[in-house]
């Protein structure tokens, strides 16, 4: 390692304006249902997980492609109050900013519509001309939302500069082997394992299954949803089982970005994988408190706190 971090966590990966629909149950094909709390914000999975390490203390740097429309200017406003650096977001005079339409029901469960707009011409040339500060990161975080051969090679550089690599597995898709030999964390729920390795995962001991079979395929540790009962944290050589949280679900979206981004801030600062399980578990939990993607996302403060309530590993707060 150069030693020379300028950031704690890099996040590569798709932003989008958010339009939301919570109504009492989720619409079936065909029919149309009335629902009762409109929310615009702004969303999607890259600069959610980027404003998610902000809120756990990390420096972050965010790399996206966005429009040359407004929806753009104020994605980037917001991100820039997070405390994320906009610096290397470039900006694309063909393309839209991306959207989402999506809904929740009364439960907390969700299903959403996206139009990636300018997401998908984020390219490989946009990385390289950030290596500079792929290169400073101490972790490299990236979801799907953005072009595969540009994470590959965002992820090459990042690791060639002794960072860390976290990846989030949504939207979906096959991976290639030389891309999972590059992961130190992978994240994935259930829907998105199946189609990473075509294994369905419905309890405890199919989600240890995935995991190792994951490991095998070259992810050092490995992060599943369990069904119902939590999360499998598995790594070579050992494995932690996170129970849910109990809270009151108002909104599950982003939950699986706020658990990514803790895991990024974790290894940024060194922590064990035992340290960062259920720091990560707490934070995915307070993220469905609140009704948005990024409204939920929780302070370092509010994930100590939940820790402590839960009675169990306690996180050091971030220094300063």
């Amino acid at each position: 390692m150069s030693g020379d971090f300028g950031w704690d966590v890099v996040v590569i990966g798709g932003a989008n304006t958010d339009y939301l629909v919570r109504g009492g149950v989720l619409p079936q094909l065909g029919q149309t249902v009335e629902g009762h709390t409109f929310d615009q914000a702004p969303g999607g999975k890259g600069a959610n997980q980027a404003v998610a390490a902000a809120r756990l203390g990390a420096r972050v740097s965010f790399l996206a492609r966005l429009g040359a429309d407004q929806r753009a200017d104020e994605l980037i406003a917001r991100l820039s109050a997070e405390n994320v650096d906009v610096s290397a977001v470039v900006r694309d005079a063909e393309a839209a900013t991306g959207a989402a339409l999506i809904m929740v029901n009364d439960a907390g469960q969700k299903q959403i519509f996206t139009a990636p707009g300018a997401n998908r011409r984020f390219s490989v040339t946009d990385v390289q001309a950030a290596a500079h500060t792929i290169q400073r990161a101490k972790v490299v975080l990236s979801q799907l939302e953005v072009p595969i051969d540009a994470v590959e090679e965002a992820f090459r550089l990042g690791r060639a500069a002794g960072a860390k690599i976290v990846l989030d597995t949504a939207p979906p898709q096959p991976l290639p082997d030389d891309l999972l030999g590059m992961v130190d964390c992978l994240r994935a729920n259930a829907h998105e394992v199946e189609v990473v390795t075509g294994i369905p995962v419905r309890d405890r001991a199919t989600a240890r299954l995935v995991a190792d079979c994951l490991i095998q395929r070259g992810a050092i540790a490995v992060a599943i949803e369990a069904g119902e009962e939590g999360n499998l944290l598995a790594w070579r050589g050992g494995e932690l089982f996170l129970p849910k949280v109990p809270v009151k679900a108002a909104d599950a979206t982003g939950a699986g970005d706020a658990f990514a981004a803790a895991i990024a801030v974790m290894l940024a600062e060194g922590r064990s994988l035992a340290e960062a399980g259920p720091f990560a578990s707490a934070a995915a939990a307070l993220a469905t408190t609140v009704l948005g993607a990024q409204a939920g996302l929780p302070t370092r403060e509010a994930v100590e706190t939940q820790l402590a309530e839960m009675g169990g590993a306690h996180v050091l707060p971030v220094d300063g």
